[in-house]
């Protein structure tokens, strides 16, 4: 369950209650954000990428993830980040490598089947785990549970929004884009290209076309996601080449607008069963 915790805004010294998001895990399991309580709030007086996204642990299967850094607008107009205790789970707990420093039971271990499921949980590689969540995923297959995302009030919601979609579909290691596109905001995960445009314009042919080509020279898939829908011939071209588009509605939930967004939304990635 998510914590509730004080934020003080520097600014003006005005206390507030601020709750920390939950995120769904690719395991399944609720990833809360683990507020550090020691550190003080600081004001975002101008932004960089990198800054915006923090790596956290899932206790349940120790997998780390990109998450988008907490923040909370204060009534002066001062943009708060909430401090946050990277690379660990909530209450403090690191996900699988805190497990591995737990203190022992009173049973020896290995004693019982549990235990030894439980050790082979604990020796398994992030790769093996993510393997192993994708596997069950895969084997859900129409059973994928609902999609879960987030209000889009700003340009960074709308990357939150794509990025756990991008996680439902199967798609694994969703991260920031190495490279910047001309317009929106990259995501990159294994062998895919997502571009999120929050532009209040359509997007355009020449935005479709520079999507693909990058995802070209890096041998991937590519996916379009957009606020304000398409042009009329960037859309043409996106049947053509056979990029999936998705127009993002304010709930944050990514609707297909042709025939390949409509496959992968039905099917999922075929990340899911490698």
């Amino acid at each position: 369950m998510a914590e509730t915790v004080p934020v003080r805004c520097p600014a003006c010294h005005r206390e507030h209650r601020y709750t920390a998001p939950v995120y769904p895990c690719v395991c399944g399991a609720p990833v809360t954000l683990p507020v550090d309580r020691h550190s003080a709030a600081t004001p975002v007086s101008y932004r960089v990428w990198q800054d915006d996204w923090v790596t956290v642990c899932c206790v349940s299967c120790g997998r780390s993830g990109e998450w988008p850094r907490p923040e909370l607008g204060c009534p002066c107009g001062t943009v708060l980040r909430v401090p946050v205790a990277e690379g660990r789970g909530p209450a403090g707990r690191g996900g699988a490598a805190d497990r591995d420093t737990a203190a022992a039971p009173d049973t020896a271990p290995g004693d019982t089947a549990a235990d030894q499921d439980a050790e082979a949980a604990r020796k398994a590689t992030p790769d093996t785990r993510d393997a192993a969540a994708a596997t069950a995923m895969a084997g859900a297959g129409a059973a994928r549970p609902p999609f879960r995302s987030v209000t889009i009030r700003t340009a960074l919601d709308a990357v939150t929004a794509t990025a756990l979609y991008l996680r439902w579909l199967g798609y694994r290691d969703v991260r920031r884009a190495d490279q910047r596109p001309p317009s929106g905001i990259g995501l990159a995960a294994r062998g895919v290209l997502a571009q999120v445009d929050p532009a209040v314009r359509p997007a355009t042919l020449r935005d479709v076309e520079c999507l693909w080509l990058t995802a070209m020279t890096e041998s991937a898939d590519c996916l379009y996601f957009s606020l304000a829908g398409y042009a009329n011939d960037a859309r043409a071209r996106a049947d053509g080449l056979g990029i999936p588009l998705f127009v993002l509605d304010l709930t944050g939930t990514p609707r297909p607008v042709n025939a390949p967004a409509d496959a992968l939304d039905t099917t999922g990635s075929d990340d899911r069963a490698s």
